[in-house]
């Protein structure tokens, strides 16, 4: 673990203000990529981070560092918000799925993780198509099975079965902390969905 995720989460089990600076002065711009890539929306985005913010904040002394680290734990709490703002009804864009932005993995993942998660979006492009989309969706657009099942025109066990070879392709190319925290958290996101 890096001294300064070690700073920040002894800084917000206390609730001293600048573990909160720390976490945005680092984070910020990760959380940002992956808010907007959840609700397309600049504004959106920001409302998210600033939300999300104040959970972290609010959060700090629940994290525990036996469940993930704190990066993990932070950004499913980005990763939460941004899908709360796009459950409203007339939130949900129509139309064909769209592919995963380069950019976002540039500023999000590189800034935090710099080594291994590089290359994910190369990793997700190299998988098969029916089920690169799956993926893109439960992880990066918020959708829940059901979702997937109805907008995809496909059953709902060929949607999980779709979801277990994908992630498990994924695990083939991730160092084994990585994917395990990739896997825990759609496995997570999606169960407490259904």
């Amino acid at each position: 673990m890096k001294a300064i995720e070690k700073e920040i989460i002894k800084l917000l089990h206390v609730k001293d203000r600048i573990g909160l600076e720390l976490v945005y002065d680092n984070y910020a711009a990760a959380f940002y990529g992956i808010a907007l890539k959840v609700v397309k929306s600049e504004a959106l985005a920001q409302d998210v981070v600033q939300e999300s913010m104040i959970k972290i904040w609010k959060n700090g002394d629940k994290y525990d560092e036996k469940k993930g680290t704190i990066f993990n734990w932070m950004l499913n709490i980005v990763r939460r918000t941004a899908i709360d703002k796009t459950r409203s009804p007339n939130f949900r864009p129509k139309g064909r799925i769209q592919t995963l932005d380069p950019t976002v993995y540039e500023n999000t993942w590189r800034s935090q993780l710099n080594t291994d998660v590089v290359g994910l979006q190369d990793m997700v492009n190299n998988l098969e198509e029916r089920y690169r989309v799956i993926i893109e969706m439960a992880y990066f657009q918020g959708y829940t099975q059901k979702e997937i099942e109805k907008e995809l025109d496909i059953p709902i066990g060929t949607v999980k079965s779709r979801i277990r070879i994908a992630l498990r392709e994924l695990r083939k190319s991730f160092n084994l902390q990585i994917a395990i925290s990739i896997i825990l958290a759609i496995g997570i996101m999606l169960s407490s969905k259904l």
